[in-house]
This record gives structure tokens, sequence and C-alpha cells, in this order.
């Protein structure tokens, strides 16, 4: 089984995060999910955004970056969207990591280093339509990177929003959703 450290996205740590948590906690997985906007959520994204433009977005990954100590190495690194920064940061510099899955964005692996780490499985999901994910690049730099790496994999659904992972919320699509959790859980079991 994985042990497996969880970012939350911009809206905090919602209750549809948490439930994601424990569908791979259920499949007999360890999972860690920091609060890195020490208890805020948001209603919404706008708002969640605002909070970390205020707390500092650097200021969110460095505790994300810290959330990590203390933690054996051989975790898998997940994070959805904005939470996707502390994950791909760590899955590339935190020496160890059995993976990454990166829900509904994607960074350039260039941003943090030299490139990915060789060995390294990473598994990408975002909407086709979603106006981040597929508007603002984040597609690309995710076809670049399963393509850079010897296990990567791409999953893209026909979404037009950003947070459809979170059944929490209301950009939830729960069909999508479900499958996105199902291919996390076989990446996971594929690792051991």
């Amino acid at each position: 089984m994985a042990e497996i450290l969880l970012f939350h996205h911009a809206q905090g740590l919602t209750p549809g995060v948490l439930a994601l948590a424990n569908a791979l906690r259920g499949a007999g997985h360890t999972v860690h999910t920091p609060d890195l906007y020490d208890g805020h959520t948001f209603a919404t994204l706008d708002d969640g955004i605002a909070y970390a433009g205020e707390v500092g977005f650097g200021t969110v990954m460095e505790r994300g970056r810290a959330a990590a100590d203390g933690l054996p190495d051989g975790l898998v690194y997940a994070g959805i969207s904005l939470g996707v920064m502390s994950a791909q940061l760590l899955a590339q510099t935190r020496p160890g990591a059995r993976g990454a899955v990166l829900l509904e964005s994607c960074v350039p692996p260039t941003e943090f280093g030299d490139g990915w780490p060789a060995g390294v499985p990473v598994q990408v999901h975002g909407g086709d339509a979603d106006p981040f994910f597929a508007g603002e690049g984040d597609i690309d730099a995710a076809r670049a990177l399963v393509a850079s790496v010897e296990d990567g994999e791409l999953f893209v659904y026909p979404v037009d929003r950003h947070l459809f992972t979170d059944g929490s919320l209301a950009s939830s699509d729960p069909a999508a959703a479900a499958l996105v959790t199902e291919r996390v859980l076989a990446f996971l079991d594929r690792l051991g």
C-alpha cells in the first residue's frame, strides 16, 4: 500500500478533499491531508485564490514543503489544482518519491529544477474545457511532462469547469470524479 501526501486546492481542505482522501484510505492506503490554509475554507474559487494571494503563494507552497517534514521517504505526492504546486515541488525535489498524482493542474517541470526525476511515475488528470487546466496551458505542460517520462499518464475528461474532482462543490462532476478516483487507485496499486 502507498503512503500519500495529498494537498488541497484553493478553496481549502473541503469535505470533498477529505472524501477523496477517505476513498484512498478505504483501499488500504495511508493518506496525509495537511491544511495549508490554517482552517480556512472558501465558498468560491475566487475567494480562495484571493486568500492564497494575501498569504502569498510562496508561503502556501512552503507550508506544503514543510508538511513533508517528519514523514518517511517513499511518499506519493498528490495535489488538486493549487495543491499541485506543493505536490509537484516535492515529487521533483524530495528524494525517494514513489510517484505523483496531479489533479486539475500541471506546472512545467523546469519550474522546480532541471526536470522530472528519473524513475518517478506520474499521473495527470484534467478537464478538456476547464478554463484553468485547458485555458491557461496546464494541459500543454501535462502533455510535455508525460511525454518526457518513462511512466507518465495523462487523462483528459469532457469537463468544462474547474475543481470537478471535489464532490462537495457545485463544480463537481460526479461521473468524471469517480473515474479519476478509479484511475488513481489503479495507479497506486501498480506502485505497490
